[in-house]
């Protein structure tokens, strides 16, 4: 497909792109577990949601302990919520130097590239976006979070050597996305969102901009995902990092940053996941919905989303809402 001219249609379509994967579950009556473990239900699940909300794009399982894992992170599985990271890989620059980049395939990799790939040949009507974690929020991973956040100022060389491995491998992962037939990645960086923004344009925006520009060209495309409440103040970076369209979560005013976005670019966002999709009622965030499109509609560049990934156990009545709120908008 052309992909540039699906993504400049993007904001006059009137389809939402929510990060809508893991309610996938309830619709195949599966536990998260089992989605996270089996590239056939995912892809299978990508299919369910598809069939049910007209959405721009079919977004792959945004399972953000997949490449820590990989490296050698431990993970901690739960049978109904997205596995997370537990522990510490790497403690000093030393070892950071000394860390193996993982062969891409390796640990559940393979699984998400085949879940991909499967994806692409179930759902026909509408692009694959695959999901992927960014460079400083990986390397958050391997050292903690709270690490990662003061060894910017207490230790930056041991965070630079990390990055300099979280983004070799990344770079490697996306080229893999690309032999799968999705159309591009959704790379969430949301720990570069509790930076200032003086670090982040140390710390994230450089290897963010390496790895785009690695794997992007005509038939390939970077979206980038921060939901951190610092984002307003990283619009210049970030426009410059070389994603074609950008995600935003709901700890900041959408509008804070639309207006100061390149206005070729989508810009996307910004419904709860926990506050409306997870905790709200199809009122509620009917409401919601229809107050954020009347505020954002009018900027040439908006397409309406979820803040972030939401929760595996948000109603469908909601998210039908909010698809409903969408519809009713667009078409009075």
């Amino acid at each position: 497909m052309d992909i540039k001219k699906w993504i400049a249609g993007l904001p006059s379509s009137g389809r939402p792109m929510p990060v809508l994967s893991f309610p996938s579950a309830q619709l195949l009556g599966v536990s998260v577990y089992e989605l996270t473990h089996s590239a056939e239900l995912q892809a299978r699940g990508m299919k369910a949601v598809a069939d049910r909300v007209n959405s721009a794009a079919s977004l792959c399982m945004m399972d953000l302990s997949v490449e820590a894992e990989a490296f050698g992170c431990r993970i901690k599985d739960s049978l109904n919520e997205i596995p997370t990271v537990v522990g510490t890989l790497i403690t000093d620059e030393e070892e950071a130097r000394a860390l193996r980049v993982p062969e891409v395939g390796g640990a559940r990799t393979g699984l998400y590239l085949k879940a991909a790939r499967l994806a692409c040949r179930l759902v026909d009507d509408r692009p694959v976006l695959a999901g992927m974690i960014g460079p400083f929020s990986l390397a958050g991973r391997l050292m903690e979070v709270s690490e990662a956040l003061a060894n910017c100022l207490a230790d930056p060389d041991f965070i630079i050597a990390a990055l300099e491995k979280t983004t070799e491998f990344l770079i490697k992962y996306a080229t893999a996305y690309k032999s799968t037939g999705v159309v591009g990645i959704l790379m969430a960086e949301p720990l570069a969102g509790l930076l200032s923004p003086e670090l982040e344009r140390e710390f994230s925006a450089p290897y963010v901009k390496r790895i785009t520009d690695a794997v992007s060209d005509d038939n390939f495309c970077i979206f980038y995902h921060n939901c951190g409440a610092n984002t307003p103040g990283m619009t210049e970076s970030l426009s410059a990092n070389g994603a074609v369209a950008y995600h935003f979560g709901d700890a900041i005013n959408l509008e804070d940053v639309l207006i100061k976005m390149p206005s070729d670019k989508p810009v996307l966002g910004n419904i709860s996941p926990t506050k409306q999709f997870l905790n709200g009622t199809p009122e509620s965030i009917y409401r919601a919905t229809t107050e954020l499109l009347e505020r954002c509609a009018k900027y040439p560049n908006f397409v309406l989303s979820s803040g972030c990934d939401i929760p595996p156990r948000a109603p469908w009545e909601n998210i039908d809402a909010f698809f409903c709120a969408a519809s009713d908008f667009y078409n009075k």
